[in-house]
């Protein structure tokens, strides 16, 4: 139990810093938040919990394939941001990357990548 919630604080940690990081720079917080820091964390508890390499090396492997198909809402998000509010913005950026999430798991299929 012990070891989940130090999990827990850690990763919670990494969140809050991020965020703090933002509240001061930009430009700082963007590129700490781009650092596949969340990623990284899962990676080492899977590694830190006798995980299977496979096991390690397919999350960062559909980590990727599921990450490209979100890359559409960080432009959307700045851009609709000042016209429609925060709250439209948000759930405006969630359906989009639903919509581009889809369309981008049709496209692999084809090259024989299951994403769904």
């Amino acid at each position: 139990m012990s070891w989940i919630l130090t999990k827990y604080l850690i990763t919670a940690a990494v969140v809050v810093l991020i965020s703090e990081i933002a509240k001061r720079s930009d430009k700082l917080g963007g590129l700490v938040a781009a650092l596949p820091m969340v990623t990284i964390l899962a990676l080492i508890w899977l590694y830190v919990e006798n995980q299977s390499t496979e096991k390690i090396a397919n999350h960062a492997w559909y980590t990727f394939w599921y990450a490209v198909p979100t890359l559409p809402m960080f432009l959307a998000f700045p851009w609709l941001l000042p016209r429609i509010g925060f709250w439209p913005t948000l759930a405006a950026s969630i359906a989009i990357t639903v919509v581009c999430f889809t369309l981008f798991a049709l496209l692999v299929k084809r090259f024989g990548i299951e994403l769904v």
